[in-house]
């Protein structure tokens, strides 16, 4: 029997099978600062208070508030994630090293981002 299509072209599956291992980095993005960071406590207050409200009534408000760009700028800073807050992005292999490292071994950043994975994931 023969193996399902892995529906990637022939150059894609060369490239990454001259890779000897997956890269384990994962960088956060770097985004500069756009016309909707002045407003972005009222968002997050905003979407926390009501998760379900409409981007064109924060459009509305923050447009009230002075806000000068425009609705699609908003709906992309929205949709990246960036109005919800700092996480810290993590690797499955810096999570696999925090909870296999006993806990007195760790630094105390990684002691504070150990809580944190924790109290989100039991």
């Amino acid at each position: 029997m023969r193996p399902p299509p892995l529906d990637l072209t022939l150059n894609t599956v060369k490239r990454y099978s001259r890779i000897p291992e997956p890269s384990a980095d994962r960088i956060t993005p770097r985004y500069r600062t756009t016309l909707v960071v002045p407003y972005r406590e009222h968002l997050r207050s905003r979407r926390a208070a009501e998760p379900a409200v409409a981007v064109t009534q924060l459009f509305r408000e923050i447009k009230a508030q002075g806000y000068t760009g425009s609705h699609n700028l908003l709906v992309r800073y929205l949709t990246q994630g960036r109005a919800e807050g700092n996480r810290p992005v993590i690797t499955p292999r810096h999570a696999t090293r925090l909870l296999l490292t006993h806990p007195e071994n760790l630094r105390t950043k990684d002691t504070a981002l150990l809580a944190t994975l924790t109290t989100a994931c039991p």
